[in-house]
């Protein structure tokens, strides 16, 4: 399979030895993924008659505070109000941080979810990729749960030869805060497609392409230099006629496939791409770095026929030694406030808000009381979701905390019934549709009982 790995910048190392600056990988079968010959099959395979709805789930690893971005408490007592204020959005009644002025002039294109009350409480992105806890986990059918996108992949298939799972999450120090799911009992066919290299420093089957990383992608030159020296290297070691037909085909897809262009910010307007912001490509410690133009790049990955895309962004874990909470939010905030607002102005624009969907979240909110380091602890009991486009009924707020944001007071939401609508939103059934495991037996995609949120697809 091939690879586009990124060069090494020296002193530049992230603690647990993975460079700074992300790599690019096309493939990776050994990460999870599928190859690029797989990915010529789905391309014959494909049907393109369906209709293409998408879903890209924005996960932020290490636990946003909930109380300090979407449910502030301006009433309550400094120790646990903190020191952000709230703001007023587009929607009478529906108000957020002061952090984010440019999300509060379009409230009315997201919902938030203030009584997500069965976060599992792990530092594990594994219940925003499956909706599962780490109890299902462990007592999973062989094979183990599929993720979201796996179950997408298996239900609808890709379009037009692009794969219907696709992960951007970077690997972290951390491991558990970049792992987006795999196929589970469902196969190694319906894992993501990682987009990043778990290993920028394996060589798979000595089939990489050195040199070119995601946003250096633009210089097609470079990149065609580096398809005819693998080709030479290939002929030389006699590697080329070890390779199958689709092989041998893959080498062409770099060039000209839609999941290369999608990939490459140079063919998108300049001044779209500028809303997003720029990327910083240190890793935010054992989190993941702050890529804000991959928010782009998702939206580019569904237009080019993904189903579902995940991401990871940056690193939410701020307390103890970890940092100060509210340092810290007054730098991320801002960041993310552009990123996410960009994502939605574009998929307005472009006319895509309808179909495609849009969640973010976190594995757990942050202690309503603040810490002697001005931190917020671990805090599951109450967490958030931000949902927009779908065709979703935006412009609202689902479910409340008590006046200090400690517990869930109205409306509980489960993380299955986030994913029971994301299956809405793509035209799955989840009341119906089933998915077998390898003893043969039918399983759910969520839990018995589990429906669509009705304030949203009511």
């Amino acid at each position: 399979m091939l690879n586009l790995f990124g060069q090494r910048i020296a002193g530049n190392a992230h603690c647990d030895g993975i460079a700074r600056r992300e790599f690019l990988k096309i493939g990776g079968m050994a990460a999870g993924g599928l190859s690029l010959a797989q990915l010529l099959k789905l391309e014959a395979q494909a049907d393109t008659g369906r209709s293409h709805k998408a879903v890209i789930n924005i996960y932020l690893p290490g636990g946003p505070s909930h109380i300090d971005m979407f449910d502030l408490k301006p009433n309550s007592p400094r120790e646990i109000r903190g020191e952000f204020r709230p703001i007023a959005t587009n929607v009478p009644g529906m108000e957020i941080c002061e952090l984010f002025p440019r999300l509060a002039k379009m409230g009315d294109q997201f919902a938030l979810i203030r009584s997500l009350a069965d976060s599992d409480g792990a530092h594990d992105c594994f219940q925003c990729m499956t909706g599962r806890t780490q109890k299902e986990k462990r007592t999973a059918p062989a094979g183990g749960w599929p993720s979201f996108g796996a179950c997408v992949s298996k239900a609808q298939g890709s379009v037009a030869g692009t794969p219907a799972h696709l992960s951007i999450m970077y690997p972290t120090g951390n491991r558990t805060w970049g792992e987006p799911g795999d196929g589970g009992f469902l196969g190694h066919s319906h894992a993501p497609m990682q987009l990043v290299a778990k290993d920028p420093h394996a060589r798979v089957q000595n089939l990489t392409l050195q040199g070119i990383t995601l946003d250096r992608l633009q210089d097609r030159e470079r990149l065609r230099t580096a398809v005819d020296q693998f080709r030479r290297d290939a002929d030389a070691a006699g590697q080329m006629d070890g390779l199958d037909s689709y092989n041998q085909q893959a080498l062409g897809i770099l060039c000209d496939s839609k999941l290369t262009a999608a990939l490459d910010l140079s063919k998108e307007h300049p001044e779209v791409a500028a809303r997003y912001g720029l990327n910083d490509d240190r890793y935010m410690r054992d989190g993941a770095p702050r890529m804000i133009r991959n928010f782009l790049v998702a939206r580019r990955l569904v237009e080019a026929g993904a189903r579902v895309v995940s991401l990871n962004y940056s690193r939410w874990d701020w307390h103890g030694g970890d940092g100060m909470n509210f340092p810290s939010s007054r730098e991320e905030f801002p960041l993310l406030d552009q990123g996410l607002s960009a994502l939605l102005t574009d998929l307005k624009e472009r006319g895509l808000s309808r179909d495609v969907a849009v969640v973010m979240w976190g594995e757990f909110g942050r202690t309503p009381k603040i810490n002697n380091m001005n931190s917020r602890d671990h805090w599951p009991r109450a967490n958030f979701a931000f949902l927009a486009g779908g065709g979703m009924k935006t412009g609202q707020v689902i479910g409340s905390t008590d006046r200090n944001g400690a517990d869930v007071a109205d409306r509980p939401v489960k993380f299955q019934e986030v994913f029971a609508t994301l299956y809405h939103c793509l035209g799955i059934d989840t009341s119906t549709a089933t998915m077998t495991d390898t003893s043969g037996r039918p399983q759910y995609l969520v839990d018995s009982g589990i429906t669509p949120i009705r304030e949203l697809v009511g």
